[in-house]
């Protein structure tokens, strides 16, 4: 759930460890009832209904299992904003990646032994009581531009 008090920061490491958990109810208690998403590709999203749908392929391990490093987060509480450059990590390999789609588990092991990634930035609008009120991503796919995933994470200063 959001942090009571609105500390931005610790407020996106909470939501980004729930992706990592992964737990989608948890993710979905960070948005306020009529936030904005609009997704690395595809129309804007509207409400927690349709956020939640888009959301809920990844949690089911349509991809493998799933996870986010975050490499730079930029807080500016005055305007309610939050910033995270991040790389997203796909495990396809054994029991990760059964329940993901054929072709995806089959490209991904063919190519780069089953562990590949991309990279993106979210930019966070949140409400006075630190809600997601607009998730707004940018990433490197249309269709991803995957890479060999590296087994070190640069740390967030």
């Amino acid at each position: 759930m959001p942090i009571s008090s609105p500390d931005l920061g610790q407020t996106v490491d909470a939501f980004v460890a729930s992706f990592n958990d992964p737990d989608l109810d948890r993710v979905m208690s960070f948005f306020a009832e009529d936030a904005r998403y609009l997704p690395g590709r595809g129309p804007e999203r509207r409400g927690l209904a349709a956020i939640r749908a888009e959301f809920a392929p990844q949690f089911a391990g349509r991809y493998g299992s799933m996870t986010f490093d975050v490499y730079d987060k930029i807080i500016d509480e005055e305007r309610r904003r939050a910033t995270i450059r991040w790389a997203c990590r796909l495990d396809l390999t054994g029991a990760h990646g059964r329940r993901a789609m054929p072709v995806l588990r089959w490209f991904a092991g063919l190519r780069y032994g089953g562990r590949v990634q991309w990279h993106g930035l979210d930019v966070f609008h949140f409400d006075d009581a630190g809600r997601i009120t607009g998730k707004y991503t940018y990433a490197t796919f249309r269709l991803p531009l995957w890479e060999a995933a590296r087994t070190t994470v640069p740390a967030v200063s």
